[in-house]
């Protein structure tokens, strides 16, 4: 393991990264958990907790499921997390596990409530991330080298289950064509990625060899000696940035950036940087004793994880247990070909007729407009536009809060209204919804030379009939999902 004095550094960039993080997905939640899993959300929280056991989904939301709730517990994450950045929690021990318990049990309370929409591998990965934060220890005393092993098992766990799913997955990941659709059909382009989509195809089956090598190889180094376990970590964090420069995949990439600083530590870093070493006393004896027993329970709970890694039926991003530690993960181990977009539309006409016109509304991430530059997004989490990405790939039936959306959007709610980027109609509503389904495709260089777009686009059919507020058929769906009561009168016409 090493002279752990010289995991000093390792801690604080740990500490700092994760806490950075932590930041970002408290601020989301303080922007959008509220319209969509709010009192009047798409899939309301009060609704979930009735539904569902709290041994199941342990949260603090099951007793306090109201708005105000969600918003002191963002709030609350949100100072803590600033408190992690800036140094103050690490002055002392206790403190710092204070601090990270904290956050920890916040987090946990918004992804155990969350449903779908915090249905992500990374909501889990920064849950354990946390956890193991709770026993890094503060800055005055000397390391202990079993946290930052498990920093790296969790590293190790990300990036090896990421690659093992490509080679079970789907055949372009073997014949070194997965990035030829990988740029334009990924949940959220950013500005590069058309760049990256018209590179020469040589250089896509070369980064398809790199992604193998930095996903299936280099995880295997993570638990030498220095300096080759430093070296394995560059190499993370240089994929990792590589992913960042071409897309938008929330936090994935950067919260494993940053557990990639478990790999180093002062004796690598010195050998390119002037380090000292400030004055360090020893941890409290009890903290052997408790961080040994933490890497009993990893070790144990890590059983199921290896079964699924060498397991042919190998699953994705699952959780074994409702707190989220150790949980096996993976990403992309098929590649969407043709993309496919939802386009919501609204109109204040009162009769639909085939000339009817029709306004499109716009989000902040995913593709619309097609003279709209992709945006960069990451590392903040656009949970709606993600969630849209899926619906694509499916029927509205399978995505009941898609049902809710239209309904918030036929009276302007103003709540879900801030999640997206453009509302065509400002001063009233509109009288009918629908939405079409259109195949999307990156422009050409010569295309977009002549044109001006980054997207071409092709309709290919309805996704959802056009509604209203007085849809028969709309509003008993309304019902079934709890958004209206069967007393709730249809608004009168304008």
């Amino acid at each position: 393991m090493g002279d752990v004095r010289g995991y000093w550094i390792t801690r604080l960039l740990l500490e700092r990264g994760i806490g950075l993080i932590c930041l970002i997905a408290f601020l989301v939640a303080l922007n959008q958990f509220r319209p969509l899993l709010g009192e009047r959300g798409l899939l309301p929280v009060p609704t979930f907790v009735k539904q569902v056991p709290f041994r199941a989904s342990p949260s603090l939301f099951y007793f306090f499921p109201h708005d105000a709730a969600f918003t002191v517990a963002a709030w609350a994450g949100i100072v803590l997390s600033c408190l992690v950045l800036t140094g103050v929690t690490s002055r002392y021990t206790w403190l710092a596990i204070v601090v990270w318990s904290a956050i920890y049990l916040l987090y946990l309370s918004f992804v155990n409530v969350g449903q779908t929409f915090y249905g992500f591998g990374w909501e889990s990965i920064l849950l354990e991330a946390c956890f193991f934060c709770i026993f890094l220890g503060g800055a005055r005393v000397l390391p202990q080298a079993i946290p930052i092993w498990l920093f790296r098992w969790l590293l190790f766990r990300i990036m090896f289950g990421a690659g093992l799913i490509k080679l079970r997955g789907d055949s372009c990941w073997r014949d070194l064509t997965c990035l030829d659709y990988y740029y334009e059909t990924q949940p959220m382009p950013n500005p590069l990625s058309w760049f990256f989509h018209n590179s020469p195809p040589w250089l896509n089956k070369g980064g398809v060899l790199f992604n193998h090598f930095a996903e299936l190889i280099v995880p295997l180094f993570y638990f030498l000696p220095q300096p080759i376990a430093g070296i394995a970590g560059l190499l993370t964090i240089l994929f990792q940035l590589f992913i960042i420069a071409s897309g938008n995949l929330s936090w994935l990439n950067w919260l494993t950036l940053f557990l990639a600083f478990s790999t180093i530590d002062a004796k690598f870093l010195g050998m390119i940087l002037p380090l000292r070493t400030p004055d360090l006393h020893p941890s409290h004896p009890v903290a052997l004793w408790v961080n040994i027993a933490v890497a009993g329970v990893v070790a144990w709970m890590s059983i199921p994880v290896v079964r699924n890694m060498i397991s042919p039926q190998q699953v994705m991003n699952t959780s074994f247990n409702p707190l989220h530690l150790v949980g096996t993960y993976g990403a992309f181990g098929s590649i969407t070909r043709p993309r496919y977009e939802v386009i919501i539309e609204g109109t204040s006409e009162p009769i639909l007729t085939e000339s009817t016109r029709w306004s499109e509304y716009q989000f902040k991430g995913k593709p619309g407009d097609i003279n709209y530059r992709p945006s960069q997004i990451a590392p903040y989490h656009l949970r709606l536009d993600w969630l849209m990405w899926f619906a694509a790939m499916s029927s509205y039936q399978d995505y009941p809060w898609f049902v809710n959306l239209v309904g918030k959007l036929l009276q302007n709610d103003r709540d879900v209204l801030s999640l997206l980027r453009e509302n065509p109609f400002h001063d009233q509503p509109p009288r009918y919804i629908r939405a079409l389904l259109y195949e999307y495709h990156f422009t050409t260089p010569e295309e977009r030379k002549r044109t001006g777009a980054w997207w071409k686009r092709t309709l290919t059919g309805n996704y959802f009939p056009a509604v209203s507020m007085q849809t028969p058929a709309f509003r008993q769906v309304l019902q079934s999902q709890g958004w209206l009561t069967s007393s709730s009168p249809p608004p009168r016409p304008r």
